[in-house]
């Protein structure tokens, strides 16, 4: 099979989808692997290490004879066009964001796959780019929470006096709020988080932070078997927001990451609460590019309310470059035996696979995620 690794388009993208290491691996496995010149630069990686690890370098990837492409985030309509039908596409391509880049794809007759489709089941968990690089980005909140913040996060005890350690309130605790919350505690915060799901509270507690939820009977009641949050009542609501309000107005750092797919991201810091923080004060509002988990917050950009400094990330990942590179590889060389025929090492993806399916965008020219196919189409896959 014939991979091309290509250079990424999307302004202030820094990641690449292949590093020498997987690269070495591919080839190994008896793939030709050609890789864009300067994919890598902005990671560390140059042509040279490439090179070294059995990859062909040229101008555009060699992505007109490849069978498979490899990307970190979706194509734009140049590198669309450049790919030959029947080829395979893998990157996270946030179909939310953009349903012009999916049918374009399936207009295409590409067999695309979203990274972030992956089933989360334990057999994909080598495969999870969601999560590897939701893990990096709440690491690197809080460095950067703490840039921001101007004062020291732990408690320091000097003949001069003593200083206070900063307060830090992580608000979700999926892969990204648990990473937060750990690297807080290890600067010497002193952490505090919310979740709506029960279960978080455990994780909490076992990362030293305390749990701030009202832990009613609905409380204790709100997650599904499947482990996703059920609806709360208004009333509920009404309790939970009074004490998370009080519990702000105490906080030096307020760390946000609640997301949800294809929908906006919810309000967890209204803008009356943002201002009831101290001057010098600062939220970090990681769901900006879905809306914010903060009014007041614009992507990537710094904005002032009150002395309160508010931070909105699109991309964190893309500041640990090599890392996250490092990673989002390793899970698309996790994914690679599930498109690949064991005998002739061809492109040929496991189309019954529960992973390939809950990936897969589109095949043969037609949209075949439940979530973007057409009712007809949807009619008669099942």
């Amino acid at each position: 099979m014939k991979i091309a690794v290509l250079k990424e388009s999307a302004p202030g993208e820094t990641r690449v989808a292949a590093t020498p290491e997987t690269v070495k691996k591919m080839v190994a496995l008896g793939h030709a692997v050609s890789v864009e010149s300067g994919a890598g630069a902005r990671a560390s990686f140059s042509d040279d290490l490439y090179k070294a690890a059995g990859a062909e370098i040229s101008a555009d990837g060699g992505v007109g004879g490849a069978d498979l492409v490899l990307k970190v985030r979706r194509p734009n309509d140049d590198e669309i066009g450049k790919i030959r039908a029947g080829a395979g596409f893998c990157a996270l391509l946030e179909p939310y964001g953009d349903r012009g880049v999916i049918d374009a794809l399936a207009k295409a007759k590409i067999d695309a796959l979203a990274m972030e489709f992956i089933p989360r089941i334990s057999r994909a968990q080598s495969m999870d780019a969601l999560s590897s690089q939701a893990n990096l980005a709440g690491y690197r909140a809080v460095i950067e929470a703490a840039a921001l913040y101007g004062r020291a996060f732990p408690m320091m005890m000097t003949a001069a006096g003593t200083v206070a350690a900063a307060k830090v309130f992580i608000m979700g605790v999926g892969v990204a709020g648990l990473q937060a919350i750990a690297t807080a505690r290890r600067l010497g915060a002193v952490v505090s988080a919310t979740d709506v799901r029960p279960a978080t509270k455990e994780q909490v507690a076992s990362l030293g932070a305390k749990f701030v939820a009202v832990e009613d009977e609905e409380f204790k009641q709100a997650e599904t078997a499947a482990g996703y949050a059920k609806p709360m009542s208004a009333e509920y609501q009404a309790k939970q927001a009074v004490l998370v309000t009080e519990h702000i107005a105490k906080q030096d750092i307020v760390i946000t990451t609640a997301l949800i797919p294809g929908r906006p991201a919810p309000v967890l810091v209204t803008e009356a609460q943002a201002r009831s923080m101290r001057p010098g004060s600062v939220i970090v509002d990681l769901a900006v590019a879905q809306g914010g988990n903060c009014p007041l917050s614009k992507p990537d950009e710094l904005v002032e309310a009150g002395g309160v400094r508010i931070m909105g990330f699109t991309n964190l990942p893309a500041r640990l470059a090599s890392d996250a590179s490092s990673l989002y590889a390793k899970n698309l060389l996790a994914l690679l035996p599930l498109l690949t025929d064991k005998e002739t090492k061809a492109f040929a993806p496991a189309w019954d696979d529960e992973i390939v399916q809950g990936a897969m965008l589109s095949r043969g020219g037609a949209l075949v995620h439940p979530h973007f196919a057409p009712q007809s189409a949807k009619v008669g896959a099942a």
